[in-house]
């Protein structure tokens, strides 16, 4: 194998744990960023992945993308939560990563929807219950990126012996 090919499958490992990173950090878009390191292997290297494996992947990083958005909305639809809970969820989880990293993330995440809520007039009682949803639901997104992005990684670790 050329040096190049070791560098670019250095590369697509680096940005395949990029994804799993990403898939809890907000400012990274993790899927994505995953499949784009399984994309440069399999372009660029002597390693390869079946098309089908590709499309597939491709196809349920779509999805998982489209659904990370929607979860989170829908929770804080579902239990009478407002744009300020929403926005205040991800101020709070950039605060907490930034000053208590990385519990701060979980806590800034709820603290974050609570005081949005407030801040939009909800009564204690409903800015703490749309706090603990907007809180589940950035778990539940998380969690899910998470799992595909580790397949992914399991994929590629598999391709390369």
């Amino acid at each position: 194998m050329e040096t190049v090919e070791v560098l670019l499958l250095v590369v697509s490992g680096l940005l395949i744990l990029a994804g799993i990173t990403g898939s809890v950090l907000p400012v990274l878009p993790g899927p994505p960023i995953a499949y784009a390191g399984l994309l440069i292997t399999h372009l660029f290297t002597p390693v390869s992945f079946s098309t089908l494996s590709l499309v597939i992947y491709g196809i349920f990083t779509v999805i998982i993308v489209a659904v990370d958005y929607w979860i989170p909305a829908y929770w804080v639809k579902k239990t009478g939560g407002t744009k300020w809970g929403s926005y205040g969820s991800i101020i709070g989880m950039l605060v907490g990563i930034l000053f208590f990293p990385p519990l701060g993330m979980l806590i800034g995440t709820f603290l974050g929807a609570v005081i949005g809520e407030l801040m939009a007039g909800k009564d204690n009682d409903a800015a703490l219950k749309s706090g603990i949803a907007t809180f589940f639901g950035f778990l539940a997104g998380a969690f899910l990126k998470v799992v595909f992005c580790l397949v992914m990684l399991v994929h590629f670790v598999i391709a390369l012996f």
